[in-house]
């Protein structure tokens, strides 16, 4: 698989006020979760980035809900993402706003975020859609440098795989938002004939601590010992 890290320096927003239409994206991030939280059962809830602090988080039944990160508005904790101050283990759920959207190098913040979950712990992940109208933005000379352009844009098999490498089973996934400029309305020709190309891509996941996929092992010992009897026969019929 093609590493994902990357060399250019990626200036993350502090607040969804920062990204044009973020208003917009954080109302359907807030919607689509709203039936999810109230399944998400623990005693601590740890949101990364100023995106995922930034988001209404209320129905979710874990009280306890910690908001960490380098620069931004209500963070409790200020820490590098790639180092949590969390012991092994200790986080039943994590949300990531667009966390991924604006770091260097997700493999590394994957794999801190499974350190500090539990076994069956929650993650909720959310990022720019390339295959959108907001990703027709990148090919432009003139916005490339401007938010949520600068961000870093993964379609959903991409973030399947950097799932799978750290061996989390994924159980909702979706897309949101068609048209960057409006506010969502659910029922509207477009937002239900068009999901795959939706700006905002949602994917909820389970960290599991057996292989998603089982790989049968060969036992050679008992291969060798069946092979001997077949040429034993053989030489005593000659």
């Amino acid at each position: 698989m093609k590493s994902a890290q990357s060399n250019k320096t990626i200036v993350a927003p502090t607040s969804w006020d920062d990204i044009p239409c973020g208003a917009y994206y954080r109302q359907a991030l807030e919607q689509d979760l709203k039936a999810w939280w109230p399944k998400l059962f623990g005693f601590h809830l740890l949101k990364v980035g100023a995106l995922s602090a930034d988001l209404d988080t209320d129905d979710c039944a874990i009280s306890h809900q910690v908001n960490v990160g380098l620069e931004g508005e209500g963070l409790h904790v200020i820490a590098d993402p790639y180092q949590l101050p969390f012991a092994n283990k200790s986080v039943d759920a994590c949300l990531l706003a667009h966390t991924l959207s604006y770091t260097v190098d997700p493999h590394r913040l994957l794999r801190e975020v499974d350190r500090v979950l539990i076994d069956d712990g929650w993650l909720v992940i959310s990022t720019f859609n390339p295959v959108s109208m907001l990703g027709l933005g990148k090919i432009c000379p003139i916005l490339f440098r401007r938010q949520p352009y600068r961000s870093r844009m993964y379609t959903q098999m991409r973030l399947l795989d950097l799932l799978e490498v750290v061996n989390f089973e994924v159980l909702h996934r979706a897309h949101l938002q068609m048209l960057p400029w409006r506010r969502r309305q659910v029922g509207r020709p477009l937002s239900t004939h068009f999901l795959a190309m939706g700006c905002l891509s949602l994917i909820v996941a389970r960290k599991r601590t057996f292989p998603l996929r089982l790989t049968p092992l060969k036992n050679k010992a008992s291969t060798r010992g069946l092979r001997w009897p077949v040429n034993a026969i053989a030489h005593s019929c000659r």
